[in-house]
């Protein structure tokens, strides 16, 4: 099917139709399979003839194929769904999100694909709404947690691809992982070497509901969020006993609320708190600050993903640099991707697996005598 369709009138008014492709061809003097190849630059087109084409279509108006179209002869819509496990305005707060965005549009560029940004459906919603109904070719996961099983089954059902980065096992999901577990237990391991015994961490949220304040057995036992559970295990398989703190998101703001409540009147102050993010960790830092304590001779800390800190945010003290599991967000972006254009093309997908790096920094010592 070839783009030659005119709009229709509007308002009771004609509007100047679309230049079709046909109309170029019939200007350059070649055939349409000819100008189309010329826009493609996939077919074997003389300079001369492109050339001959492209200032057809300048003089025309005309900017390219329909790519409805298009997408109608192709049998998709060019597009590749990004879910995000949060709302859309908190996800881009969060640079490791940003990142990880970054990987997956870079692939998806280059093979020609777009990315729609969709909402993971809420344990209170009833369906799965865009996740199900938005034409999209492939569906690439970011942080989701197992309540997207029943819309990852309808789209398995609609042949649709899906691709799954640090989420729990998801039936006929191709799985990106991060050591999350192994990356917090070295990472523990570190401060107990260092002689640390009273540890705190502070977590990201275990599920939609984004409470704060202590995790109790029971909390722990309903948490649902893939990567919190697993970060919170590998410190735990160092320091059983250690505390738990639930924050309400990824951000300075939730960590400076969690550190008040360590480091205020009536605060465990513990002499080591290991963050799950470093936006969190930069704001259990500010609280140990505010309260007078020294960082890391008072407190030390530790956070996870290694992203550029402003050093301005640790209210002018002698920290540089944090102490953090550095994880590889664009690398994991970039593979998702690839398993998801190979799906589509009819190849095995290659699953992937990161390991995150203990990068030494400002934020830790051995604790005080």
């Amino acid at each position: 099917m070839d783009d030659t369709a005119t709009d229709s009138g509007e308002s009771g008014s004609a509007r100047t139709a679309r230049p079709t492709l046909v109309a170029v061809a019939r200007a350059a003097g070649v055939a349409p399979s000819t100008a189309s190849l010329a826009f493609s630059g996939s077919g074997p087109v003389s300079e001369e003839t492109r050339a001959r084409v492209l200032a057809a279509a300048a003089s025309l108006g005309y900017d390219g194929p329909d790519p409805r179209a298009r997408s109608l002869r192709r049998g998709r819509s060019g597009v590749i769904g990004v879910v995000m496990d949060e709302r859309l305005s908190d996800a881009f707060r969060d640079p490791v999100n940003v990142l990880t965005l970054d990987g997956i549009a870079e692939v998806a560029g280059e093979a020609g694909a777009s990315l729609l940004l969709v909402r993971s459906p809420l344990d209170d919603e009833r369906g799965a709404g865009p996740l199900v109904d938005a034409p999209m070719d492939a569906v690439v996961l970011v942080g989701c947690n197992v309540r997207v099983d029943p819309a990852v089954a309808v789209l398995r059902r609609r042949g649709i691809p899906v691709v799954a980065i640090e989420a729990d096992d998801i039936e006929g999901a191709v799985p990106i992982q991060l050591d999350n577990r192994e990356g917090s237990r070295r990472a523990s391991a570190f401060l107990r070497d260092l002689g640390h015994e009273s540890v705190t961490v502070v977590t990201l949220p275990l599920d939609a509901k984004r409470q704060r304040g202590p995790i109790s057995a029971e909390r722990f036992a309903a948490g649902t969020a893939f990567t919190t559970m697993e970060r919170l295990r590998g410190v735990r398989g160092v320091f059983p006993d250690a505390v738990a703190i639930e924050a309400g998101g990824s951000s300075v703001e939730e960590g400076r609320a969690a550190g008040a409540a360590l480091f205020g009147p009536g605060g465990s102050r513990p002499t080591a708190v290991v963050a799950q993010s470093d936006l969190l960790a930069v704001g259990v830092i500010s609280a140990a600050l505010e309260a007078g304590l020294r960082v890391p001779e008072d407190v030390s800390v530790v956070g996870f993903d290694g992203i550029q800190v402003d050093d301005s945010l640790f209210h002018r003290s002698p920290i540089r640099q944090l102490t953090t599991l550095v994880q590889p967000f664009v690398q994991k972006g970039q593979a998702a991707a690839r398993a998801a254009l190979a799906m589509l093309e009819g190849a095995a997908p290659t699953p992937a697996s990161f390991r995150s790096e203990l990068r030494i920094g400002d934020t830790t010592a051995p604790p005080r005598a």
